[in-house]
């Protein structure tokens, strides 16, 4: 029972810090004009979709948080950081599959593939940083050993 805590206690912090590095990266992205101009196309507010991306980079952070600290041994590199990146790149997947196709090619808006591109960008640089922070926390705050 206190190793289970202990585990969930770890995912929590690195969830959370990994959340917040997708967030601030959401934040920077969404500055520029490129981001302006696709949230025009697709009708989507800012503020709502600040409060969101927070949402969706804690969800996202719990996953990768939790397969890194549960089969931490099994996924095959060394390096924490690099492991995380694998889990990120891997949510990234799902979340394209799941999340940008429908949303982009099943509503109807004026050039689709430019807008799921330039979707995608975004979302493989805020994914990106969420893996490289998880992976750097567990690492610098846990070494190598494994939980499981």
């Amino acid at each position: 029972m206190t190793q289970s805590k202990g585990i969930w206690r770890k995912v929590v912090i690195l969830a959370v810090l990994g959340g917040l590095a997708f967030w601030v990266t959401n934040f920077a992205i969404s500055r520029t004009p490129i981001a302006a101009e696709y949230r025009a196309a697709l009708s989507i507010s800012y503020l709502p979709m600040i409060v969101e991306s927070l949402i969706g980079g804690l969800i996202i952070g719990f996953f990768v948080s939790y397969f890194l600290l549960r089969f931490f041994d099994k996924i095959p590199t060394k390096n924490p950081i690099l492991k995380s990146v694998i889990l990120s790149l891997i949510a990234l997947i799902i979340a394209t599959i799941l999340l940008e196709v429908p949303s982009h090619f099943l509503t109807p808006n004026s050039d689709p593939m430019r807008y799921f591109l330039i979707g995608a960008l975004f979302n493989v640089l805020r994914i990106l940083a969420l893996g490289i922070v998880i992976g750097y926390l567990y690492k610098r705050l846990y070494g190598s050993e494994s939980f499981v």
